[in-house]
C-alpha cells in the first residue's frame, strides 16, 4: 500500500449526523467553545464542569463560567467530585454521547475519556508536543518563545500526549502578557473546537501521532503555585521582564519589598542611565520611578500591586507609599 492510500484509510471515518455531544470544561477560556458549538447547531446534550466554590474576598459561591454559560442554554449540568462515582458514570452515559470535547478541565479517567463511541477530544493552548501541563500559556512567553498556537487531540492514557488532529499557530508579540495571549487563544482555540467537530462529524480527520525526537528537547508547561512566581533578580533583565509578563495578570510574579510582598504587574528596561544597581537592589526618586537591579540591566517598574491592595501605576503608588 502506498502511503497516499494509507493516508486516505486514515481518513475514511463513519458519517455521523445528528451527532450527541458532551462538553467538559470550567474556566471562562472553555466559554467561547462551547458557545461556538451552540452557535453552529450542534447538539450539546450535556455539560461537565466543576462543582461551585467559594470564591474572592468574600468567599461568596461561585459556579463556574462555563456552567454559568450552560445554565443560559437550558443544557444540563453535571458537577462530579468523583469522576468515577458509579453514580456519576450513569447519568454521563444516559447521555449516549458520540463525542465528548474536553477545554480547561481536570486529568479524566479512561471510564470517562473512552465512553463515548468516536471517543474524547481535547483542546490544548500549545503546539503539542511542546508545552504539555496546566500552563502552557504561561510557559510560553515566561521562555521567550515567539509562536505558540492552539491544538486539539484524542484523550490516551498519558496527559497530552493523543493523537493530533488539528493544529493553528499564533505568534507571541514582545509586550504580550498572559492576558493578552489567553485571549487571543482563546479565540483561536474555539474555532480549532469547531473545526474538529465538524471534521468528525463528516468523518474527514486524521489521528497523527506526537512526534518526539528527543525528550529532552521538549518544553514542559507545569502547573504555576505561589513559591515559583517568586521573581529571582539575579537573572538577566530580559529574562526577568519574559517572567513577569508571562504570569501577568494572574497569578502575577512577586517581590519582597521592605519586607512587603509586592505582585509586579508591569515593567520594562530602564531607558536612563543609572548608577550600578545589584540584583534586587532598588532605586527610586521617590516620586515618579521605581527601578530593580537585575543580573545586567536595571528595570523600570511600571505597574506594581501590594498584597490586598488594588494594582496601581508606579506614580500613584509612591504618591502614598514610602520606599
Amino acid at each position: 500500500m502506498s502511503k497516499h492510500d494509507e493516508n486516505r484509510k486514515h481518513q475514511q471515518h463513519k458519517v455521523v449526523p445528528n451527532m450527541r455531544l458532551v462538553f467538559i470544561g470550567t474556566p471562562g477560556f472553555a466559554v467561547p467553545s462551547l458557545e461556538i458549538l451552540l452557535a453552529n447547531n450542534y447538539d450539546v446534550v450535556a455539560v461537565v464542569t466543576a462543582p461551585d466554590k467559594p470564591q474572592g474576598r468574600g468567599r461568596k459561591v461561585m459556579a463556574s463560567p462555563v456552567k454559568v454559560a450552560a445554565v443560559a442554554h437550558n443544557i444540563p449540568v453535571l458537577q462530579p467530585v468523583d469522576l468515577r462515582a458509579p453514580s456519576f458514570l450513569k447519568v454521563l452515559g444516559s447521555y449516549r454521547a458520540h463525542l465528548q470535547v474536553v477545554v480547561a478541565f481536570r486529568i479524566l479517567p479512561q471510564v470517562v475519556w473512552a465512553m463515548p463511541t468516536l471517543g474524547t477530544f481535547n483542546l490544548h493552548a500549545s503546539l503539542l508536543p511542546q508545552y504539555r501541563g496546566a500552563a502552557p500559556i504561561h510557559r510560553a512567553i515566561i521562555n521567550g518563545e515567539q509562536e505558540t498556537g492552539v491544538t486539539t487531540f484524542f484523550l490516551e492514557q498519558a496527559v497530552d500526549t493523543g493523537h493530533v488532529l488539528f493544529q493553528e499557530g499564533e505568534p507571541i508579540h514582545p509586550h504580550d502578557t498572559a492576558g493578552t495571549l489567553h485571549a487571543r487563544l482563546q479565540r483561536k482555540g474555539a474555532a480549532l473546537v469547531l473545526k474538529t467537530v465538524q471534521a468528525i462529524a463528516q468523518g474527514e480527520y486524521t489521528r497523527k501521532p506526537q512526534v518526539v525526537t528527543q525528550e529532552s528537547l521538549l518544553q514542559k508547561a507545569p502547573k504555576l503555585v505561589k513559591e515559583n512566581c517568586q521573581i529571582n533578580w539575579n537573572q538577566e533583565a530580559e529574562v526577568t521582564l519574559n517572567f513577569i509578563r508571562g504570569l501577568a495578570p494572574h497569578p502575577a510574579a512577586w517581590t519582597l519589598l521592605n519586607n512587603q510582598t509586592y505582585k509586579i504587574l508591569s515593567a520594562e528596561k530602564a531607558t536612563i542611565v543609572l548608577p550600578y544597581l545589584a540584583p534586587g537592589q532598588v532605586l527610586s526618586d521617590r516620586k515618579h520611578h521605581i527601578y530593580v537591579g537585575t543580573a545586567d540591566i536595571p528595570i523600570a517598574i511600571k505597574v506594581l500591586q501590594r498584597g490586598g491592595k488594588r494594582p496601581m501605576e508606579v506614580q500613584e503608588f509612591l504618591r502614598g507609599n514610602k520606599l
